[in-house]
């Protein structure tokens, strides 16, 4: 594990490593590193010891270690990040999976990479959605995550925040309706109102750019190939939601949908039993489940003969 930042002292690897200590992991098991991110990496990952990397962040630096890996032939395990789509068909109950979705949405603020940010719902479902996700956003307490009542804290820091504020802002000079939220909340921290985005524009920043933070942007659709276009039309291809009451749409959806991976009316997902892993600019290999163990194994064939030959 790499800290990086002034904002992340050794103080802080201390502190993990006292509460590592505490829960009883051996030591040497987990090693902290602490200072310049590019040159740690670069050392780490050219040294003869090391023989497998695993990284969890942005597409961009996911690209560079990839790189780097590949330089020196070592296998590399990468979870990016996503935009992920939801398809809401007409045959769900409108009213409920918005309720879900808002739930799922704000978990964190927003800053999960399996979060569930641009929803797609057909047109004759749309408007009982919108109102009912509309309703659940308005219900949610933001403030300090130590006070019990509150339902949704900050995001992680100031840059969240300007950027939350661009993508709303750029959503506004698209056309699109800001349906909640669209600012920050409060004059202290890093609080950002839970924020609703209705477009059918696919062109804004918010239908490319992953939010990684509270906004979920909705936009209409006719039919299941039309969803489908739409939803595959990013790089990504982490996690992506489907909600219907048709196992046919739900078959054909799973199979086109190009996502590592796919949940069909829950959230099933990031659970430590099953792979966890995307696709395309989402990264490759799967952490979770058995199949994380692959990305970690040598395959090696031997052959062997019973006799001696003459």
């Amino acid at each position: 594990m790499i800290l990086k930042g002034p904002a992340e002292a050794p103080s802080a690897c201390v502190a993990i490593g006292r509460y590592l200590q505490e829960a009883g992991l051996p030591d040497g098991c987990l090693n902290l590193v602490w200072g310049n991110a590019a040159m740690i990496s670069e050392t780490l990952v050219a040294h003869p010891d090391v023989r497998k990397i695993t990284f969890t962040g942005s597409v961009e630096v996911g690209k560079n270690l990839a790189e780097l890996a590949g330089r020196h032939m070592k296998r590399a395990t990468m979870e990016l990040g996503g935009h992920a789509p939801v398809l809401v068909f007409d045959d769900a109950d409108a009213e409920a999976t918005a309720r879900a979705l808002a739930s799922n949405k704000l978990r964190n603020a927003g800053q999960v990479c399996i979060s569930p940010t641009r929803f797609f719902v057909q047109a004759s479902a749309h408007d009982r959605f919108v109102t009912a996700l509309v309703d659940a956003f308005a219900t949610v307490k933001v403030g300090d995550g130590l006070e019990p009542d509150n339902q949704m804290g900050p995001v992680c820091h100031a840059r969240r925040i300007a950027e939350m504020e661009r993508l709303v802002e750029d959503a506004r000079a698209g056309g699109a309706a800001i349906l909640s939220g669209g600012t920050r909340q409060g004059n202290a921290g890093y609080f950002f109102a839970p924020t609703i985005v209705d477009t059918l524009n696919d062109r804004i920043a918010l239908m490319r750019d992953e939010p990684f933070g509270p906004i979920a942007v909705v936009s209409r659709f006719d039919n299941l190939s039309d969803a489908i276009d739409r939803a595959n039309a990013l790089p990504f291809g982490l996690a992506s939601y489907v909600f219907t009451n048709s196992l046919e749409r739900a078959d054909r959806a799973a199979a086109c949908l190009q996502a590592g991976m796919v949940s069909v009316n829950h959230f099933g997902l990031a659970l430590p039993e099953t792979p966890f892993g995307g696709v395309r600019d989402s990264g490759y290999g799967t952490e979770g489940g058995s199949e994380t163990f692959d990305g970690y194994l040598n395959t090696k064939f031997v052959s062997r003969f019973a006799g001696v030959f003459a």
